[in-house]
C-alpha cells in the first residue's frame, strides 16, 4: 500500500487522497486581457512529465486539506509533501524515484 505524507496529519493509506493537477499553476492576472486560447491553455495545458512532478493533493478522507507533493510519475514513489506556499523540496538529480527519500539517503551516506 502507497503511503502519503499529509503535512497536516502524518501517514495515511494514498485511498484517502484525490489527486489535484499540477501545483504552482500561476494564474493570468487580468483574465480580461486574456486571449481566449491563452486561457484555455491555462485550464487544460499541464506539464505531464516522465520523472520528478510538482502537483496538488488533497486529504479527502481526513483533514480535507490541500497540500502539495513532489512524486515521482513513474514509480509513484513521494519524495516529499508541503504546506502550499512553501518551496518545494526537490530531490537530488540521481534520485530515480525507486528508492524513498530515507533510502536514498542513507544509501548516499554510505558512499
Amino acid at each position: 500500500m502507497i503511503q502519503v505524507e499529509c503535512p497536516f496529519c502524518g501517514k495515511r493509506n494514498l485511498t484517502e487522497f484525490k489527486y489535484g493537477g499540477q501545483a504552482h499553476v500561476a494564474r493570468p492576472d487580468n483574465i480580461a486581457e486574456v486571449s481566449d486560447a491563452d486561457f484555455a491553455r491555462y485550464l487544460f495545458m499541464r506539464k505531464n512529465p516522465k520523472g520528478t512532478h510538482q502537483e496538488r493533493w488533497n486529504h479527502a478522507m481526513g483533514c480535507r486539506r490541500w497540500f502539495n507533493a513532489v512524486r515521482h510519475t513513474v514509480t509513484d514513489q513521494f519524495w516529499a509533501t508541503y504546506k502550499v506556499g512553501e518551496q518545494a523540496p526537490l530531490p537530488p538529480l540521481d534520485w530515480d524515484g525507486v528508492q524513498s527519500k530515507s533510502e536514498h539517503r542513507s544509501e548516499a551516506g554510505a558512499r
